[in-house]
């Protein structure tokens, strides 16, 4: 039940979306922010103010002994204020000291509130303020201020029997603040933003709800889920951990081992995003890194990646088949007898029926199904067919493997 092992998991989730390349806070793609897990005060109206989880654990329920964690980020409103000859602060959109460049912005703290067992847990997070003052050759120049608005919400757990072996267990988050906010950024200062839960269980085993075994599959069926989406954290093999997230995963979801870091949109492509990054003009670098210090990071980052570290984000393929099943298929080499069937409709299979052939690949299509790349034995074009990568291709069940 280590929360550790799934952070950089949940991490990726707390921050998708966060802020979008090129990572400028001019960008029009970076003024509309935050589109993903938002609890909202219900004053509100225009997001939801409430989220809901269902989960199963085999195991006695009595036994069961539940422990979660909500993770969300609260936004800090950040001015920058320029100090005039007459004593006075004046806001302004932009602001050099030193040769750094200081830009307004809405930053995002991340937020945790354990839980344990049963029960209702209400939360309150003060709100307050930070003052940076900014100086140059001693000469003060103006200030940065940070300001945040309290956030309230409230966690209920419960767990239902539904069997000597089984049980449901619900998580229900609320924001309970009474504010009526005006604008969508009054809103989102006393909001859950990117919120989701790690839960782990001790004395019980939760169940997948995107594979569930037969036992459980009518209880899955009637797991009802709002806002969050469950999935099994952790190793492959282990159900001691769930991630309820705001975006719909794979049970047991990954970072890639060549992914260098976070660029806050898990639907791109790392080497997409790492050559586009490249091509940022410096200028265009330097708003980038007055935006944000995640965005700050992910420039020196890129500018830091090797030659060899790209080459590693060139591409990888990874199966999620068992590796059991991977592990009796024909491999190249292995001889075969075609055995073509009656489902082809290409008549040369026809004059191939009964011949022998060489693997040279075993190929899988976007489907999952698997089929071989064969050269026919005593064919005289074999070696120039080989050369320019010309083949005959069978479905498993559509040979005979030999040896």
């Amino acid at each position: 039940m280590n929360f550790d092992a799934v952070r950089a998991v949940a991490d990726a989730v707390l921050l998708e979306g966060y802020v979008l390349y090129p990572y400028r806070a001019s960008a029009v793609k970076n003024r509309y922010r935050f589109a993903f897990g938002v609890v909202a005060p219900k004053a509100w109206g225009q997001e939801r103010s409430s989220m809901r989880v269902d989960c199963l654990v085999a195991g006695p329920p009595e036994r069961l002994l539940l422990r979660g964690l909500l993770r969300f980020l609260h936004i800090e409103e950040r001015r920058v204020e320029r100090y005039l000859s007459s004593g006075e602060m004046e806001e302004v959109d932009a602001l050099e000291v030193g040769g750094e460049l200081h830009l307004p912005w809405e930053e995002g703290r991340l937020r945790e509130v354990p839980f344990m067992g049963e029960g209702v847990q209400r939360f309150e997070l003060p709100g307050g303020y930070e003052i940076r003052w900014l100086r140059e050759n001693e000469e003060l120049r103006g200030r940065l201020v940070r300001t945040w608005s309290a956030v309230e919400g409230e966690i209920r757990c419960g767990v239902e029997r539904l069997g000597p072996e089984l049980a449901r267990v619900r998580i229900e988050l609320e924001n309970v603040c009474t504010a009526v906010p005006s604008t969508r950024s009054e809103a989102i200062g006393r909001s859950l933003v990117s919120a989701h839960v790690l839960l782990g269980a001790h004395g019980g085993t939760f169940l997948s709800l995107l594979d569930p075994p037969d036992f459980a599959r009518e209880a899955a069926r009637a797991c009802e889920s709002d806002g969050l989406f469950p999935v099994l954290a952790g190793e492959p093999g282990c159900g001691d951990l769930v991630l309820a997230a705001p975006i719909i995963l794979y049970d047991h979801p990954t970072i890639a081992p060549e992914s260098p870091g976070d660029f806050f949109d898990a639907t791109e492509i790392d080497e997409l995003l790492a050559l586009r990054t490249a091509t940022l003009t410096e200028e265009e670098k330097r708003e980038a890194r007055a935006t944000d210090p995640r965005a700050a990071r992910l420039i020196d980052r890129v500018e830091r990646l090797s030659p060899e570290g790209m080459g590693r984000l060139h591409g990888a393929f990874r199966s999620r088949r068992d590796a059991r099943a991977m592990a009796a298929l024909p491999r190249p080499g292995d001889r075969v007898r075609i055995r073509a069937g009656r489902r082809r409709t290409d008549a040369q299979d026809l004059l191939l029926e009964g011949m022998t052939a060489r693997v040279e690949k075993v190929m899988q299509d976007v489907g999952g199904d698997h089929f071989l790349a064969l050269t026919i034995e005593g064919d005289p074009a074999a070696a120039l067919n080989r050369e320019f990568g010309r083949f005959h291709y069978f479905r498993l069940d559509e040979v005979e493997v030999l040896s």
